[in-house]
């Protein structure tokens, strides 16, 4: 199980890593617009620019990889978690439990005139 996970952290952080740098290297859809507005030639102002080159569709096969990677983290790890109730009530390993405060023995109420002692409750 530790290799499984291994494994998928690794792929998800070269994913992440190769995609941000996919990423950088594209030329943003603003570019096109400003070269047409005469800063250069451009094929089209808001016409389609055309199927998806190498860079975007590599970018989307490893977005995809790295979500498929991330959903199968957090099913491992979630595989061995104890139902003991909330989330709240769980202690963490090597936690005791809280200690309970200690009982402090009541005195016995002894009232101004002298009479019997009445324990209190």
């Amino acid at each position: 199980m530790n290799f499984i996970v291994t494994a998928l952290l690794t792929v998800q952080m070269l994913s992440a890593v190769t995609m941000i740098g996919l990423i950088l290297m594209q030329q943003g859809k603003g570019a096109d617009m400003g070269a047409a507005f005469g800063s250069g030639g451009s094929g089209s102002l808001f016409g389609a620019s055309g199927s998806a080159n190498f860079l975007s569709r590599t970018t989307a096969i490893l977005a995809t990889v790295f979500f498929s990677a991330t959903l199968a983290l957090a099913y491992f790890g979630n595989l061995h978690v104890d139902n003991a109730g909330s989330v709240l009530e769980r202690q963490p390993a090597g936690q005791a439990a809280p200690a309970a405060a200690p009982q402090v023995p009541a005195e016995p109420v002894v009232p101004p005139s002298g009479a019997a002692a009445i324990p209190a409750k």
